[in-house]
C-alpha cells in the first residue's frame, strides 16, 4: 500500500511519462516514491487486462486519475464515424472500469484532403452529442484536450481553450469538461481568462503540467520537457486554475524518450521533486510567510 506524502496529495504521474515501466512496475514505483494517483492510457491497460489493471491499482491504493484517450471524432466516411464513436464507448466502458471519472478526448486532425477546420470541428460536436448520453450513463466525463496548433492538421482541430469551451458549453458540465495542459496552452494570451470562464462553468476536467523547451528534442510529439527545464510558467498556471476554483488532481505528463531511456523509479522520484520545486509554492523562510 502507497505511504502518501503530504505534499503530492494533488500530484498524479501519467503512465506515459514513465512508459518504460509495466503496470506492475508503475504500481512499486509509486510506492516507493509516495505516489497516490496515476494517469493510464488504453493501450497497456488493454495489453495488460482490464479488470487485472482495475484490480491492480486498486489493491496498490492507487487512484486513475483520467484515462487517455478517446476522441478522433472527425472523419467524414460514415463507417469511420461509427467505428470511432464504438472505439469511444469501449474507452468509457474502460474508464468507469478502472475508476476514473475523466476521459480525455484528442478531437482528431482534418481528414485527408481537407482544409476545413470549421466543418472539423463541428463533427467533433456531433459526436460529443452522441456520446453525451453514454457518458451520463457511466459516471465519466468527456474532457476536450486543445493541442498547440501545430497538432491542428493531423491530430487536433482544437487547439485553444476558448475552441474547446465553445465545444464543451454545448452540453451538460458534468458529461464534458475541458483538460488545461500547459504544454499546449502556454503560449496563449488568452489561456487566463478562458481558465477563469472554464472556472465558473466547472468545466475543468483535468489539469496536466508539461514544459516546453527549445529546440524541440524529438519534434512536436516527444518534445515535451521535464517540469522545470523549460519556459512556462508552471506555479502561475497552478495558481491560476486554483483560482478557477479546481481542486482536483495535478497530473505530469510528458512524452521524452530522453526520460524513457533512464530508470523509471527514478524518473518518477525526479518529476515528483520538480513538482514540489516548480507548481507548488515556495516554502516559507524559517519564521517567516511563502510569498504569494
Amino acid at each position: 500500500m502507497t505511504t502518501p506524502q503530504p505534499d503530492l496529495a494533488r500530484f498524479s504521474i501519467n503512465q506515459e511519462t514513465v512508459r518504460q515501466l509495466s503496470l506492475p512496475g508503475l504500481a512499486e514505483a509509486c510506492a516507493r516514491v509516495g505516489v497516490t494517483q496515476v494517469g493510464l492510457w488504453r493501450e497497456p491497460v488493454q495489453q495488460y487486462g482490464l479488470a487485472a489493471a482495475a484490480r491492480l491499482v486498486r489493491d496498490a491504493g492507487l487512484t486513475v486519475t483520467s484515462l487517455c484517450r478517446g476522441g478522433f471524432l472527425t472523419a467524414t466516411d460514415p463507417a469511420a464515424r461509427r467505428r470511432a464513436l464504438d472505439d469511444n464507448r469501449a474507452a468509457l466502458d474502460e474508464a468507469a472500469t478502472l475508476g476514473t471519472g475523466t476521459l480525455v478526448l484528442v478531437s482528431g486532425g482534418l481528414p485527408a484532403g481537407s482544409r476545413d477546420l470549421a466543418g472539423a470541428r463541428e463533427r467533433v460536436a456531433d459526436a460529443l452529442a452522441a456520446l453525451c448520453d453514454d457518458a451520463r450513463d457511466r459516471g465519466v466525463r468527456l474532457a476536450i484536450e486543445p493541442l498547440h496548433p501545430m497538432f491542428a492538421s493531423d491530430r487536433c482541430v482544437v487547439s485553444t481553450l476558448d475552441q474547446a469551451l465553445d465545444l464543451a458549453e454545448r452540453f451538460p458540465a458534468g458529461q464534458v469538461g475541458v483538460v488545461v495542459d500547459t504544454y499546449h496552452l502556454w503560449w496563449d494570451d488568452r489561456a487566463p481568462e478562458q481558465i477563469a470562464r472554464a472556472g465558473r462553468g466547472d468545466r475543468i476536467a483535468a489539469f496536466q503540467l508539461a514544459d516546453w523547451v527549445t529546440p524541440l528534442p524529438e519534434g512536436a510529439l516527444l518534445g515535451r520537457g521535464q517540469l522545470g527545464d523549460g519556459c512556462v510558467d508552471l506555479r502561475r498556471f497552478r495558481r491560476l486554475v486554483d483560482a478557477a476554483g479546481y481542486r482536483g488532481p495535478v497530473e505530469v505528463e510528458l512524452f521524452n524518450s530522453r526520460l524513457w531511456e533512464r530508470d523509471g523509479t527514478e524518473v518518477l522520484a525526479e518529476t515528483a521533486e520538480r513538482y514540489r520545486q516548480h507548481a507548488l509554492e515556495p516554502a516559507a523562510p524559517e519564521g517567516g510567510l511563502s510569498s504569494m
